[in-house]
């Protein structure tokens, strides 16, 4: 049976194949199709007629009809000079989706909440939605360590399409995107309508537009993305930003000294990771750099605090504070050690 619905589907927006019918009913009826049984009708996907389940990825949820129908004439409406047949075939194909529409719940309700945007295609699609609706502000955290040149240069007119509308941008970046001249330049051109921050670590990628709309990967290699409406989450997603946002450092500003001789602010933040136990590769990806380089830091820590292992390190980095606690008498107290060539303890 499968067999006989493999195959090209040479059909446009304006109606569905056969297999397409099918499928798309038999969805609307149970509620759910397995995401094995519309692997053989990849038109549902295309035109956004079934998207995966939050709850269990391998199944799949048919998208109301009404929402549908208003997605796909968007585009119609721009060609209806041109194109005056085929805006009538598409409203008579969806007429008859129409009908199923009392079987599932229309946009706008609980479900639409949710929505998860399978694929790159998707995801830029419902960005691009939500930057062209947006109006007052947009929150982003941007993980990870230099952001590539093009990265940046691909989102520069959507960045000065929102900045000729007033819109007002607040960027998070880790420390270690400080050293990137691309967002540097991107920064000057963009002037005061964006206000960059950075940490030692941030969370995972976040896009809030108009504090109404949040986007957030939905996988580890973020094929897949989140598009949440629901307003608890939006608000709590902004709570998490603001309170990131407080601590950070603004871009134009330096990082504050670590108080200790020979030991860099980034070095001070591998050190408290350290201390708490986690792996090199952790670090690394946590900070934003590389795991060579992060090794780097480690031997430069362990040359200056005159640590001999892993181990002798962690004590190092204990007695003079560097494991993220506050140096009280005790610790000041703690056995002094020689630094190599540097003759006194660097605690102080």
């Amino acid at each position: 049976m499968v067999g006989r619905e493999v195959g090209e589907h040479p059909h446009g927006a304006d109606r569905l194949c056969e297999a397409g019918n099918r499928i798309y009913s038999r969805a609307v009826r149970h509620g759910r199709v397995s995401r094995q049984h519309a692997q053989s009708v990849p038109c549902l996907l295309e035109l956004a007629l079934l998207h995966p389940d939050p709850d269990d990825m391998d199944w799949l949820v048919p998208t109301p009809p009404q929402e549908v129908m208003k997605r796909l004439l968007r585009g119609v409406y721009d060609e209806v000079s041109a194109s005056q047949r085929r805006m009538g075939s598409a409203v008579s194909a969806f007429e008859w989706f129409s009908g199923l529409g009392s079987l599932i719940e229309a946009p706008g309700t609980e479900s639409a909440a949710i929505r998860v945007l399978d694929g790159a295609a998707r995801i830029q699609g419902a960005l691009d939605e939500a930057t062209e609706a947006c109006q007052a502000e947009v929150l982003t955290v941007q993980p990870g360590g230099i952001r590539p040149e093009y990265e940046l240069t691909e989102g520069l007119h959507r960045a000065l399409a929102l900045q000729g509308r007033g819109v007002r941008m607040r960027d998070m970046y880790t420390h270690v995107a400080r050293h990137g001249q691309g967002l540097l330049n991107y920064l000057e051109i963009m002037g005061d309508s964006v206000e960059a921050r950075t940490l030692d670590e941030v969370i995972d990628r976040l896009m809030l537009f108009d504090r109404t709309v949040a986007f957030i990967p939905a996988n580890a290699d973020r094929t897949m993305a989140l598009e949440l409406r629901h307003p608890a989450l939006v608000e709590y997603l902004l709570t998490v930003f603001e309170r990131f946002w407080r601590l950070a450092i603004p871009l134009t500003a330096p990082l504050p000294d670590t108080g200790i001789e020979g030991i860099s602010h980034r070095e001070q933040s591998i050190a408290a990771l350290l201390a708490e136990g986690h792996q090199d590769a952790v670090i690394a990806e946590r900070l934003g750099i590389s795991v060579r380089t992060c090794r780097a830091h480690i031997a430069r820590l362990s040359e200056t605090l005159g640590a001999a292992s892993r181990t002798q390190l962690g004590v190092r980095i204990a007695q003079v504070g560097l494991d993220g606690t506050s140096r009280s008498s005790d610790v000041a107290s703690a056995p002094s050690f020689s630094l190599p060539d540097q003759g006194t303890p660097t605690a102080r």
